[in-house]
């Protein structure tokens, strides 16, 4: 066995640094911090690969080769190093190499710089060549000899017999000979693909027959582009990209401190590049003109050879970097103006071999985000000022874009182009580009000569900053209109935005009284006081007499109240004593696609707070699919969370947990959003715990103060859901006095109220039905006129599940007088209190259907820790245990009952799909499925998916087994009756 310096050649504790990262997360980072060790991220896999290629050559003197190949910047020679220091550190000997790109290296200057090492102790002097007599590994090496080796590649001199191949030959028996004489060889060549050709083809040839030989060979390669594949014939290892988690660790790690508007542009230029998320500058609002960021280091890794372009091309490649949107035709247009040359599709085809783009047919693209800059880093700004103008010139007059690089264009005041670019905000707002809309008014402000139009268009811009979570642009821009005349709301609104994204301590220090506010004078102002009430009622919200001020102040601006901001303010001040008027503006008649997104998202959490989950779910949803139409991913985790809370109003648990979960997915690892999926994961479990009556373990403290910045009201929700479960489980003697307790506290009463229901159950099952209904009179009392329908019929349904025997009826007669096909956790409740009171009048028939109502809808919503004992009502009623009584008609009966769209979502429902698989074969929305089985599912007697197979099938035929596929598991049938339910609510 062989042995060297660092012990015994096993694979036991051999190449450590290697393998350190297999048992655990993976740690920042995949390039080198100053002097210190490197750390990977997302690279323990390859890490192994190549451990176990060094463990191939030590431990059994079998040899092994392997190609690392990848994008620029993706982390090959990090990983190349670390092999070489993890071989060294084990005692092999290490031969290196490396590829200069962007030059015409020499002949066989690769192979002299790896083999030479091997046939001297020094490096080549730089004068006369003197060569030192062989080493005695290889005076043995018969044929071909040394002397003739290092005569062809030192001095230049033919190789004998068939050239390359001798050379090939020569050089495997050399490497093979000094592995043998001495310990394990490791020959490491970075960017083999950045050799001159013949050293290329040799030490491929090497590579393909390292094995037999104490030899291993790795190299680092880009991906070839051409054809035949040059590394056919030896193992390679492709990095791609890091996740998008992974690119978040690595950038919180190495480069802590940014804020979260820099962090999402770094991570969406970078794209999961380690090189350009460790290089890349952050980005500037004061460089102009505006030119993609990029670094030396960055720039000769990505595009080393796009100063050699032609002129043509070069100028491509600026003009696409400006305007990466734009079809082929319109970057030609630009090119030829910014050069003075006509172009044609021919300038394109050098960037394509050199690899900086791609071209589709009709849009060329980079090969990466962060390729752009770097193909034109360092231009110089009076050029940029050329290409801009260029692009202005080639687009549609009048377009957003047009005015944009007309604006950058330019040098110094110009109030027509400040004036058009300051109109043309809203169309940008329209295309769902709040950043480009930012930037236009911050451009305009620039270019305005009077210092209160300077101020009004910066003030502007740093609003919609901070609306849109740009917080760096926030501050700047606020900082900036405070340096220019402004009203006097103005002056407030821009204080307080100079704290946006700050601790809390500085929010709480901003202008925040809105009794000293003065009234607005003017279109301006009343903008103006809109936006300072939006900034600050989340501060406010919980000090009484601050909320009344703000209240104040919001009803006298004259003819807004109907706007989504005055809406929301209202709704995060006072939730209920104005929800009638927010749900009224909420509710209001309008288009919603010609109303802003965010302006969308504001109505939903205005009607969600004020009490109305069902129009809030129909908002949220809206934004959801303007979102992902506008392929806008940012903000699509504050709107399912959203949606979560809302089925979560509602008790449809099934879709809150859904929703929740997707949240979550969505949040994880996105820069920024840690906070949202922390909230996603807390409510995710209070949801599981609500489903089935399980215990909420307490939230952590750092989860809760995360989860605070997402959900203001996360602690009362928490609360209120905690107390909930424990009604679901049973325990109704501890939930009733926390929930008691909680409709009582102004604080949480908003939360509270959403429970009203299960308040009523639990002091029904407590013999408190006297106390529970002064608690219920005196919330009516508070709310008085402002009430709106949708909480009075919370209150109706509360007060019938509360009534005595001798009012139960009228009661119960008044609550299903509403229309309550649209309340389904309304319904369910109110058929389960009828149910039982309906067995203790031993009313049995009309007991047995209303407990089957009952049952079938809290099975659509999720409630599983329900079903036993709403079947032990059915049993106490005289009920079978499998739902149908005796003498109950079987399948004949059945199918005369359904009409035959009823019939085939019955029958394939029985067979295990969801009502999203129904919904697809049917041509149906999975709510509308649910909406079929909920009236379907009293009708024939079931409470739950699981008996609907037995209910169809036909008494005279024998049971067969069910056929094979993916629905007929007996399990996923049962899991059927836990199926995602939506919401039955007019959507």
């Amino acid at each position: 066995m062989r042995t060297t310096a660092g012990g015994p050649m096993n694979g036991h504790g051999r190449f450590a640094s290697l393998a350190a990262d297999e048992d655990g997360p993976p740690t920042p980072s995949p390039h080198r911090a100053g002097h210190g060790d490197p750390d990977f991220v997302g690279r323990a896999a390859e890490l192994r690969a190549l451990r176990d290629v060094l463990l191939a050559t030590t431990a059994t003197d079998q040899g092994a080769a392997l190609v690392v190949t990848g994008q620029p910047g993706t982390g090959k020679s990090a990983l190349l190093e670390a092999a070489v220091r993890a071989a060294r550190a084990d005692g092999m000997r290490v031969l290196r190499c490396a590829g200069i790109r962007g030059s015409d290296p020499p002949h066989l200057s690769g192979l002299l710089q790896t083999v030479w090492p091997a046939l001297s102790d020094s490096s080549p002097p730089s004068g006369p060549l003197f060569l030192p007599p062989a080493p005695p590994a290889l005076q043995q090496v018969p044929t071909p000899d040394i002397d003739t080796l290092v005569s062809v590649l030192v001095d230049g001199a033919p190789a004998p017999g068939t050239g390359h191949s001798w050379l090939a030959f020569a050089v495997l028996e050399a490497l093979a000979s000094v592995s043998r004489a001495g310990p394990p060889l490791l020959v490491a060549v970075d960017d083999w693909d950045a050799l001159d050709a013949p050293s290329k083809d040799v030490l491929m040839f090497v590579a393909r027959r390292a094995q037999g030989h104490s030899l291993a060979l790795l190299m680092t390669s880009r991906p070839p582009r051409t054809l035949p594949d040059p590394l056919t014939g030896v193992p390679t290892l492709s990095l791609g990209p890091l996740s998008p988690a992974e690119s978040a660790q690595l950038l919180a790690a190495r480069r802590p401190g940014l804020d979260a508007q820099t962090g999402r542009e770094l991570l969406a230029t970078a794209s999961g590049n380690p090189l350009a998320l460790l290089e890349l500058p952050a980005p500037s609002e004061d460089s102009l003109p505006s030119l993609p960021v990029s670094s030396d280091r960055l720039a000769s890794a990505m595009a080393p050879e796009a100063p050699r372009l032609p002129a043509g091309t070069r100028d491509l490649l600026l003009v696409a970097a400006l305007h990466p949107e734009a079809d082929l035709p319109l970057l030609l247009s630009a090119a030829s103006r910014l050069g003075g040359t006509a172009l044609d599709f021919a300038a394109l085809e050098p960037a394509e071999r050199a690899g900086l783009m791609s071209f589709d047919g009709m849009f060329p693209r980079f090969g990466h985000p962060a390729m752009a800059g770097a193909a034109v880093h360092g231009t110089a700004p009076d050029r940029c000022r050329a290409a801009h103008a260029a692009l202005a010139a080639a687009l549609p007059p009048g377009s957003v874009r047009m005015l944009w690089h007309r604006s950058q264009a330019v040098e110094g005041p110009d109030p027509e182009l400040a004036a058009r670019l300051e109109a043309v905000h809203g169309d940008a707002l329209e295309q769902c580009a709040p950043t480009m809309a930012v930037r236009l008014l911050r451009r305009a402000a620039d270019l305005h000569p009077n210092p209160a139009d300077r101020g009004r268009c910066a003030l502007r811009a740093a609003q919609l900053a901070q609306l849109y979570g740009l917080d760096r642009m926030t501050r700047t821009l606020a900082y900036r209109a405070l340096r220019h005349p402004l009203g006097p709301l103005g002056m407030l609104c821009a204080k307080a935005l100079t704290h946006t994204g700050g601790p809390t301590d500085s929010v709480a220090s901003c202008p925040t009284d809105p009794s000293s506010w003065p009234a607005p004078v003017g279109t301006a102002e009343q903008e103006n006081a809109l936006e300072l009430a939006r900034i600050t009622a989340p501060v406010v919200a919980g000090d009484d007499s601050r909320s009344e001020a703000l209240l104040a102040f919001l009803d006298a601006i004259p003819d807004r109240a109907h706007d989504p901001r005055l809406l929301h303010a209202m709704a995060t001040v006072r939730p209920l004593s104005r929800a009638a008027g927010v749900l009224a503006g909420a509710c209001a008649d309008r288009s919603l696609n010609d109303v802003p997104v965010r302006d969308i998202e504001r109505l939903g959490e205005a009607a969600l707070l004020s009490g109305d989950p069902l129009r809030a779910l129909d908002l949220f949803r809206h934004a959801e699919r303007r979102r992902r139409f506008h392929a806008l991913p940012d903000q699509l985790p504050w709107v399912l969370l959203r949606q979560g809370l809302a089925h979560l109003a509602m008790g449809n648990w099934v879709q809150a947990e859904h929703a929740f979960r997707r949240c979550a997915e969505l949040a994880d690892g996105a820069y920024g959003q840690e906070h949202h999926m922390v909230a996603a994961r807390l409510l995710e479990h209070l949801v599981r715990a609500l489903r089935t009556g399980a215990q909420v373990d307490p939230a952590d403290a750092h989860d809760l103060m995360a989860a605070r910045r997402s959900v203001g009201a996360i602690d009362a929700i928490l609360a209120v859901g905690t107390a909930w479960a424990l009604v679901e489980s049973g325990q109704t003697a501890f939930a009733l006095p926390t929930l008691s307790a909680l409709l009582t506290d102004p604080h949480a009463r908003a939360a509270a109220l959403f429970a009203v229901v299960t308040f009523a159950e639990a002091a029904k099952a407590e013999h408190a039905s006297q106390e529970a209904l002064a608690t219920l009179d005196r919330l009516e009392r508070e709310l008085g006129p402002q009430c709106p329908r949708v909480l009075a019929l919370r209150f109706t349904v509360a007060r019938a599940v509360l009534a005595d025997d001798q009012d139960a009826r009228t009661l119960y007669d008044r609550a299903f007088r509403e229309d309550l096909s649209r309340w389904p956790y309304l319904e369910a409740p109110l058929r389960l209190a009828e149910g039982r009171w309906l067995r203790l009048r031993r009313q049995f028939a009309d007991a047995q259907a209303a407990l089957r109502q009952a049952a079938a809808g809290f099975t659509m919503l999720g409630a599983e820790a329900r079903a036993p004992r709403i079947a032990a009502e059915l049993r106490a009623s005289g009920d079978r245990a499998d739902g149908a009584g005796p003498g109950a008609p079987r399948p004949a009966a059945v199918r005369d009952l359904l009409t035959a769209r009823e019939l085939r979502i019955v029958e394939l429902a029985a067979r295990g799909l969801s009502n999203r698989e129904i919904g697809e074969q049917l041509g149906l929305a999975p709510r509308t499925i649910g909406a079929y089985l909920y009236r379907i599912f009293p009708q024939l007697g079931v409470t739950s998916r699981a008996q609907l197979a037995e209910t169809l099938r036909d008494p005279n035929t024998p049971e067969r087994p069910a056929s094979p596929g993916p629905h007929s598991a007996p399990n996923r049938a049962a899991s059927c009756a836990r199926e995602e339910t939506p919401s039955f609510g007019k959507i």
